[in-house]
């Protein structure tokens, strides 16, 4: 997260500052100000956009339902110890501004350079970020850090995963044996490698639609855990004595003997 922040930091003083600080505010301002229309548009009435949503917009919803068990099981074993409140405040709040902040730095410098080196737009994906970091000054710093980073990030994202798929599949066990771990991993780089094999854009279309197929039934599951997790909070609440339950018969005789000692005063 440190070799992030430097890397952001780095990207925003090197780039185009100003134009990055007044897009950031106009940009988080139409985020909000959209916000509930964007998550309920699905374009039904144009046919280009409802294309490009069913490529991007619905498939990453199926992508991060795919990817929940993995990711609210691991975030939940690592925050033991936290209040719902805390929780609630990590996952949610500070991941989206930390993303507003990200990808207007990123995005407004990869715009402002790709302009001026329309070359980039012509080179594949994967490398278009180390390309835009190479037409600003310390270009081999930031792309070191850069390897650093997604090395780091990839290694962290795989650790998760193999944690969770052991717990999973050891009767829910907190801490999974290594071995477990090693047979997870072992078959998650399987699949990346035949993946790799499969080549760029048949692999990720066949990612793609393993992600939407697996969160679709698992999309119920999500809704019924959202409502068990109501109901067990609600009987803990009550369990704890923290529900407040005004006593009706006591307040009544309150009110009544405040109004006969203000019929007294009259």
């Amino acid at each position: 997260m440190i070799l992030a922040g430097l890397l952001f930091a780095a990207v925003l003083i090197l780039g185009p500052t100003l134009l990055i600080l007044n897009m950031m505010t106009s940009s988080t301002g139409d985020y909000f100000n959209t916000l509930l229309f964007n998550s309920l548009d699905v374009a039904p009435l144009n046919e280009q956009k409802h294309e490009w949503m069913q490529s991007w917009t619905i498939y990453y919803w199926g992508w991060w339902m795919s990817w929940s068990p993995f990711v609210g099981i691991f975030i939940a074993r690592i925050s033991r110890g936290r209040s719902i409140r805390e929780f609630v405040f990590a996952v949610l709040l500070v991941p989206t501004f930390v993303s507003i902040f990200w990808f207007s730095a990123f995005g407004l410098t990869g715009v402002e350079v790709g302009q001026s080196v329309p070359e980039i737009f012509e080179m594949p994906p994967e490398t278009q970020l180390f390309g835009i970091l190479n037409e600003l000054p310390l270009s081999i710093i930031l792309s070191v850090i850069t390897l650093a980073l997604i090395s780091s990030f990839f290694i962290t994202s795989a650790d998760s995963a193999t944690f969770v798929l052991g717990m999973q599949t050891a009767f829910g066990t907190l801490r999974p044996a290594g071995f477990v771990k090693i047979v997870w991993g072992l078959s998650l780089s399987a699949i990346a490698y035949v993946l790799l094999l499969a080549g760029g854009e048949t692999g990720l279309n066949a990612l793609q639609s393993a992600a939407i197929i697996s969160a679709l039934p698992f999309s119920v599951v999500v809704i019924l855990m959202a409502v068990a997790f109501y109901k067990d909070a609600n009987k803990e609440r009550k369990y704890l004595g923290l529900t407040i339950t005004p006593d009706k018969k006591r307040m009544k005789e309150y009110i009544d003997q405040t109004n006969n000692a203000q019929d007294k005063r009259s």
